[in-house]
């Protein structure tokens, strides 16, 4: 299989991470759905269609966009178009319209929903504040950490709840279709097995500062590790599904299709004209993909010209310093070509380390921005607290560790004539270039700072960019680009 190392890719994933174990269900429902569908589907004939060759050309477009760029969703999402869009090609408008459900299911096959982690980590804080206040617990809420008065909380990624909303996002999708034909009915179960989910985590959240507050941190955690993992959230989809149940309104004789009526929609006998035989449709498939997996194959070949070798500059008003941090911080900059870290200090005493990483070329595990990579590294004892205040275009961050040491850290990434924050404007800038086969490096700055009474972190950072200039041009004499 032409694709098998994207297959691979999303299996391992599935098997691998909590979020998506669910995933592994979506195969086998996809073909109970066809089952289903089968006696009706057999009383029609299949014919190829050249426009499904349009489909397929879109989605070779998300894989190579992806594949160039180091965009794992964006490739993983076009390997299953292709599939769902060489069998509209292969079997006609009539059979796609019958198979347009389990076709769409398919999209559920893709690995995604870690990037809503943040924004439910502050709406489980959120939600978890409210809960704690209201039950007469006194508690202050710092970002994603709570303090009450038998010890510090923190609403982690493993606490957000993305890996049951996602589960219950699949769920419910495949309840609206099977239990309901009414499409008031389909939303409102929808926005419930959306909703339901999210405040239940809040509940699970409070419901373990509740219990510390009388049996103790330890025992609270454990009866959250044995209760509120899928037992808790076990009852939350029976609670779901006995809310739905009631309202019911497809019978369970009641077919998902019917041929005849297929047959004599009067909207398909338009495309029909442009049916086709099914090898010369076949055959273009198979162009389509040569065509697609040499460009990506030339595309990748080409990098950026970087120097051998960087340092980072002088500025007016800084010196370098010796590191003298509280406690030790190191940013991730995975697979970059060349990575800098030094610090600077003003002559009234304040810090800013500088973290800079060079690029060639993105793709898969030297990517600038990827899952894990930047300002908050993985695996240690820092912890993501809150954003910081917007500042020169950069992202900020407030980060702690330990619960006491807190830094601020603002990210900037460079690329052509372009700097800012935004992920996704770096990834199709990358996309653009490497599409047309051209190459320019991407840089990655972070300035951070520590938060401590005598120097306030952000104004620490404000300072120093006062002093360095434009820095996109900063970033670009760094790398050897002016």
């Amino acid at each position: 299989m032409v694709f098998a190392s994207d297959w691979a890719e999303m299996a391992m994933q599935w098997w691998d991470s909590s979020t998506y174990n669910h995933i592994l269900f979506v195969p086998f429902i996809i073909g109970w759905l066809v089952v289903q569908r089968a006696r009706e589907l057999a009383k029609l004939t299949p014919q190829a269609w050249w426009p499904g060759l349009i489909g397929m050309v879109g989605a070779l477009l998300v894989w190579l966009l992806g594949d160039i760029s180091g965009l794992a969703t964006a490739s993983h999402l076009g390997a299953v178009l292709m599939l769902q869009t060489s069998a509209i090609a292969l079997l006609g408008p009539r059979i796609a319209a019958g198979l347009l459900f389990p076709l769409a299911y398919g999209l559920f096959l893709v690995p995604i929903g870690d990037e809503l982690v943040p924004g439910l980590q502050m709406i489980t804080a959120f939600l978890t504040i409210a809960l704690t206040e209201a039950s007469g617990i006194p508690a202050i809420i710092d970002g994603v950490f709570i303090d009450t008065p038998v010890g510090l909380f923190e609403v982690a990624e493993a606490c957000s709840g993305v890996k049951f909303l996602v589960a219950m996002i699949a769920l419910g999708a495949l309840v609206a279709h099977v239990c309901y034909r009414s499409w008031p009915k389909r939303i409102a179960f929808m926005a419930l097995a959306i909703a339901l989910p999210i405040l239940a985590n809040g509940v699970r959240a409070w419901g373990t500062i509740y219990i510390a507050q009388s049996q103790g941190i330890a025992f609270a955690a454990g009866f959250d590790h044995i209760f509120y993992g899928w037992v808790f959230f076990g009852l939350v989809m029976a609670a779901l599904l006995a809310i739905g149940w009631r309202f019911f309104d497809r019978h369970i004789d009641d077919p998902f299709i019917n041929a005849q009526e297929l047959q004599a929609k009067k909207g398909i006998t338009p495309l029909e004209k442009f049916n086709a035989k099914g090898w010369p449709v076949l055959a273009a498939l198979a162009g389509l993909v040569i065509i697609t997996l040499g460009w990506s194959a030339t595309a990748r070949s080409i990098e950026a010209d970087i120097p051998a070798q960087i340092a980072l500059p002088q500025v007016d008003g800084w010196e370098r310093a010796q590191r003298s941090d509280a406690h030790p911080w190191e940013p991730r900059m995975g697979g970059a070509d060349h990575r800098l870290i030094g610090t600077y200090q003003s002559a009234s005493g304040k810090q800013v380390t500088v973290a800079y990483a060079l690029y060639a070329a993105q793709d898969d595990g030297r990517e600038a921005g990827a899952f894990g990579q930047g300002a908050l590294p993985p695996d240690t004892e820092w912890r993501w607290l809150a954003a910081a205040e917007p500042f020169a275009g950069g992202q900020g961050d407030r980060l702690l560790a330990l619960g006491t040491h807190q830094r601020v850290a603002f990210t900037w990434y460079r690329h052509g004539e372009w700097t800012g924050s935004s992920k996704l404007r770096l990834k199709l800038g990358n996309m653009r270039d490497r599409a047309f086969l051209s190459a320019q490096p991407t840089s990655m700055l972070i300035l951070s700072a520590e938060d401590t009474e005598a120097h306030d972190g952000q104004q620490a950072i404000a300072d120093f960019v006062a002093s360095t200039g434009p820095l996109g041009l900063w970033m670009d004499r760094i790398a050897g680009l002016e």
